[in-house]
């Protein structure tokens, strides 16, 4: 199984998007959503039906029994974190502070302290129709690398001999970036053509390369400056990276993502221009 993970440098420059539109324009029935922090693809790619959800254990958390602790604060006291916190009169584990180091477990006199697994996240895997891979993170909980690799474990363990998997990375370059990246046989970067939108891509350009994964660039809403669309080309020429499009601004975009809708489903130029692009980096990758 082949596998085109789709990233942007930055939020908001139509990675999704592009995403659920190229699941339409190959019929893939095999997918994954990696950004596991904010998923949304399954929001526009019509999934139905009801996933399989397991449980996502990301690290250890301290566990304190009240019917143990004697209120010696001495877990306080060690806690570098900030993780103990004394209220209404009785230490409790602040689970967004806690670092699962354990150092209080070892200090409670009174062996009070226990660390426990955390339930960090949930799996979620559609496979009635298609194969649909998505996790989404608990709030304030770390290992999100970790969980993408499970959501990609899913989506391998799971698939039926599809030829073609798409995946929904994370913008930026953090750990979920990381973990996508790994594995996968060509990267599309999503770029914008603005100031910030540029220096995000150099970012994840490099990133992509510690990795010798094939890359593609293409632009999103290029029509927005025409100067810095040029900039991309001209960078992408420098450096050999296949350029495979541009797509312009579009008002019929945001009506149809709002409406739950890709916009491989609706008639308009910014449909038209991305199907362009999707055949374009066939050449590269399929």
């Amino acid at each position: 199984m082949k596998k085109l993970l789709i990233l942007s440098g930055k939020g908001g420059t139509g990675k999704t998007t592009t995403t659920a539109a190229f699941i339409d324009f190959s019929k893939a029935d095999a997918f994954a959503d990696c950004d596991v922090d904010a998923p949304n693809l399954h929001l526009i790619a019509g999934m139905k039906g009801s996933p399989q959800k397991t449980h996502y254990y990301g690290s250890e958390k301290a566990i304190i029994d009240d019917k143990k602790c004697v209120d010696c604060g001495v877990c306080n006291q060690n806690c570098r974190f900030q993780g103990i916190i004394r209220a209404d009169g009785r230490y409790s584990v602040n689970p967004y502070a806690c670092e699962g180091c354990g150092v209080c477990m070892y200090t409670c006199p009174v062996g009070a302290v226990t660390m426990e697994e955390d339930i960090a996240g949930e799996l979620a895997l559609y496979w009635e129709e298609r194969l649909f891979s998505t996790a989404k993170l608990k709030m304030g909980r770390g290992n999100s690398g970790k969980l993408v690799t499970a959501v990609k474990k899913q989506l391998e363990q799971g698939h039926d001999n599809e030829e073609l998997a798409i995946i929904d990375g994370s913008p930026g370059i953090v750990c979920p970036v990381i973990a996508s990246i790994s594995g996968v046989d060509m990267v599309l970067i999503v770029a914008e053509p603005s100031l910030s939108g540029i220096s995000d891509m150099k970012r994840i350009l490099r990133t992509a390369e510690i990795f010798q994964v094939r890359m593609a660039v293409c632009v999103n809403k290029y029509d927005t400056c025409i100067e810095n669309t040029e900039e991309i080309k001209r960078l992408c020429q420098r450096e050999g990276i296949p350029f495979v499009g541009c797509i312009p601004y579009d008002e019929k975009v945001s009506v149809a993502v709002n409406e739950g809708h890709s916009i491989s489903k609706i008639n308009c130029p910014a449909r038209d221009a991305l199907y362009q692009v999707y055949e374009n980096i066939k050449v590269y990758f399929i």
